[in-house]
């Protein structure tokens, strides 16, 4: 009542600049222009109060009272533009109501009217934002947090678009202005993290490029975590490690949630030593703080036990269990298993005392891996405890389990306890698998339980196995052990069951049996051999004859003969050639040998050769077929079979090296050599100072017999037969040495003859008449 009684008088006075202005900077001060004073009724002044004073142009939110522009505080002018834009969020008549303010409002109030928005809804504050942009009281030096609401209230995943236009817009404001890129940092990261975190992966990335090649330094943290983590999500494990060194080489210090993305990270793709690094970058960094999570030690501890270096994987098992964290199943599943594949078992035993001392239930696949791991060590023992834990447990054995039982008890020989596991697993319904049927078919095999290991093997094949290798197996380990009785046996069994082997395993059989003398079994096997596809190569051919020339019993060279003719080798027609007279060849031996050499591959076959003609010469001095033998040997020396034998080294020394051929080859082809060196001697008067006869220990004795019958001047040491040049010359001109070097030896009777005979017994050769001298040495030569 008494303000109603008071009688205001105005009149001007100058005032303080006033409080509503919230422009946030020092403008020029403005006076009132009137001043309220109230009086008493006697006409004292009781108080006194501003009037009014003239708008400041874009510093005042205003409004009318009458004509008067009377100044409206902050929150109120905010709460008017925020009413605003949420009574039109869009559209022209937005921006007609804005437009229509007496007085346009500063920056401030515009953060303020923004900030105060719902951030439910990004488009009444966009909206707002876009309609300052175009006004020209808008100042782009202060606009970064206006940015910055918006793009805390925009979703990456609904408005993305919305983001890469304002990130786009920032970029194009600091190309007309450098110094505004890092006035935006707080609005780009935050801009580049929204995207990431919604799982965008190329325009987050694109962004974080563009910042790059702006030579852009102000990234965080949080930027970088982010696409550390969009990249780890997608698998891109090569893109996060970039991020990460971009990340070191800007030197932005790294947080607790960094070293939890990139410490896993590393350890995962195999890079340890990295990974280890931080691991002890993060201890160091703060001790107390930064303790390490259990991911952390985690991923350090899976990947250095799969990586084999277990001692560093269980020292960090030891710290992590000090820090008081607790180990999963999977962990130490994962410790366990490496340290059994490493050969640790008493370790993971200890590893896995400490689990079920601690509470834990091992899992089934646990239980598993120990009973393998147990088995496949050997201890019988700790196998069959756990495998009855694991029952009692409620687990119920694996196939692998069984398998794994089997193996162990086959491995050791123990027949009975193997064959017990299979009847357990056959009658509790679980089908026998590959390993379980080859380990047991092993150590029946090795046991020889031929008939016990004939059933399960046909078991194994109702199974729907295939069962040709380990059948085949099994006759392998018959060969090996000389048990040619046992292979054959089950050869027959195979046989009789469908089951079919191959090849080599039927040559490798044939072998046996003529290594065994067994040649009755020996004739049927080569048979099947050829019947099946096999080709009998001259190696096998020549271990054919070897074992002909060796026989001494005329039942085993007929079932041999039998052999080579069922081989179907060339050689074999070379061989039955080689004995026929001169009118069924219908040309000289010497050509049909030449013949036969054109169609060996002597540089892929020369040692097969070499092979072949050793014990060809040793059969044809048996049979005291000389000349055909000398034939061959010529033809050996011509296709370089022999290359080094003999050696002319001028008027020096002469010399033939012998030791490396069979008996037959080295009389052959000393008694071929020496015929040579006579002829270059006599004929061509080229004498040498020495001859030597290169012997070696075993054909020392041999040949040196042979030439002591004929009282030849060489010398007999301990591998060489020397002979002095003058000496031989001198030999070479008794009657007895020509015909010996011309293979014409007289008679059974002759004493020489008689005494080659008694070296190597065989019928005597034709006799060839002595006036055949001129043409022998013109054909030889």
């Amino acid at each position: 009542m008494l303000r109603l009684l008071l009688r205001p008088v105005r009149r001007l006075r100058p005032l303080l600049p006033s409080s509503s202005s919230f422009s946030g900077s020092s403008g020029p001060t403005q006076n009132w222009t009137e001043t309220i004073d109230y009086l008493d009724e006697s006409g004292s002044v009781i108080s006194t109060s501003p009037g009014a004073r003239p708008v400041i142009p874009s510093q005042d939110s205003t409004f009318l009272a009458g004509s008067v522009h009377i100044p409206v505080s902050r929150p109120a002018a905010a709460a008017r533009l925020a009413s605003l834009a949420l009574r039109h969020p869009w559209g022209p008549e937005l921006s007609a109501r804005l437009d229509s303010l007496p007085s346009p409002p500063c920056m401030s109030v515009l953060l303020s009217s923004m900030s105060c928005l719902p951030s439910s809804d990004p488009t009444p504050c966009l909206s707002l934002f876009n309609w300052a942009k175009r006004q020209p009281w808008f100042e782009v030096e202060k606009s970064e947090p206006l940015f910055n609401v918006i793009l805390q209230r925009l979703k990456g995943s609904v408005q993305s678009e919305q983001i890469l236009n304002l990130f786009d817009e920032m970029l194009s404001l600091s190309e007309k202005n450098p110094e505004l890129l890092r006035h935006f940092f707080p609005s780009l990261n935050l801009s580049i993290q929204s995207l990431a975190r919604s799982s965008l992966l190329e325009p987050s990335f694109s962004c974080f490029k563009k910042l790059k090649d702006r030579n852009f330094t102000q990234f965080n943290t949080q930027t970088f975590n982010s696409l550390i983590t969009l990249f780890l999500t997608k698998g891109l494990l090569f893109k996060a490690f970039e991020i990460y060194e971009s990340m070191e080489s800007s030197n932005c210090s790294l947080d607790s949630e960094t070293y939890e993305l990139m410490v896993p990270a590393l350890a995962k793709s195999g890079r340890l030593d990295a990974a280890l690094k931080l691991f002890n970058d993060l201890k160091l960094k703060n001790p107390t703080k930064n303790k390490p999570s259990f991911s952390v030690y985690s991923s350090l501890i899976d990947s250095m036990s799969k990586a084999g270096r277990l001692d560093s994987s269980l020292n960090l098992y030891k710290e992590m269990q000090n820090h008081g964290y607790k180990s999963s199943n999977s962990l130490s599943s994962s410790i366990i298993e490496s340290l059994l594949k490493s050969g640790k078992l008493e370790s993971a035993i200890e590893i896995w005392n400490q689990m079920r001392q601690s509470g834990f239930k091992p899992s089934f696949s646990l239980y598993t891996l120990m009973v393998e791991s147990n088995a496949k060590s050997g201890k019988s023992n700790t196998a069959l405890e756990l495998f009855n834990e694991m029952e009692k447990s409620g687990f119920f054995p694996t196939p692998g389990s069984y398998t794994s039982l089997i193996e162990m008890f086959s491995n050791s020989g123990q027949v009975d306890q193997a064959m017990r596991v299979y009847g357990s697993m056959v009658n509790s319904g679980i089908r026998p698998g590959l390993t379980a049927f080859s380990s047991l078919l092993s150590v029946l095999a090795k046991k020889k339980f031929i008939d016990l290991a004939a059933k399960v093997l046909l078991e194994m094949k109702a199974s729907g196995f295939q069962v040709e290798i380990n059948a085949s197996d099994i006759l392998m380990v018959y060969i090996k052990e000389g048990s040619v009785e046992l292979a054959l046996k089950w050869l027959k069994f195979m046989e009789s069951s469908g089951i079919r082997t191959n090849n080599f395993i039927l040559r490798q059989l044939f072998e046996s049996c003529m290594k065994m003398n067994n040649y009755q079994n020996a004739l049927p096997l080569i048979q099947t051999y050829i019947l099946s596809g096999g080709k009998v190569d001259l190696i096998l051919y020549t271990s054919i004859l070897a074992h002909l020339v060796r026989s001494q019993n005329e039942e085993n060279e007929s079932i041999i003969m039998s052999i080579l003719s069922n081989t179907k080798h060339k050689s074999h027609e070379f061989l039955c050639g080689l004995f026929t007279g001169p009118e069924q060849r219908k040309k000289p031996v010497l050509s049909f040998v030449r013949e036969f050499f054109q169609t060996l591959d002597l540089e892929n076959e020369q040692n097969s050769a070499k092979y072949f003609i050793n014990v060809l010469l040793n059969y044809l001095v048996l049979m005291g077929q000389l000349n055909r033998a000398r034939c061959i040997w010529k033809v050996a020396y011509e296709n370089k079979l022999f290359p080094k034998a003999i050696v002319f080294d001028q008027h020096i020394a002469w010399s033939l090296d012998i030791r490396n051929l069979s008996i037959g080859a080295a009389l052959i082809s000393t008694i071929h050599t020496l015929h040579r060196f006579r002829k270059r001697m006599i004929y061509y008067g080229v004498v040498p100072r020495r001859i030597k006869i290169v012997t070696g220990p075993s054909l020392r004795m041999v040949v040196g017999k042979v030439l002591e019958r004929m009282e030849s001047p060489f010398e007999i040491s301990k591998v060489v037969l020397r002979g002095n040049g003058e000496e031989v010359l001198e030999w070479f001109k008794k009657p007895i040495v020509q015909q010996f070097l011309l293979n014409e030896i007289p008679s059974k009777g002759d004493v020489l003859m008689h005494r080659l005979n008694v070296v190597f017994p065989c019928s005597a050769p034709d006799l060839r008449a002595k006036d055949m001298f001129n043409k022998g040495a013109a054909f030889v030569k």
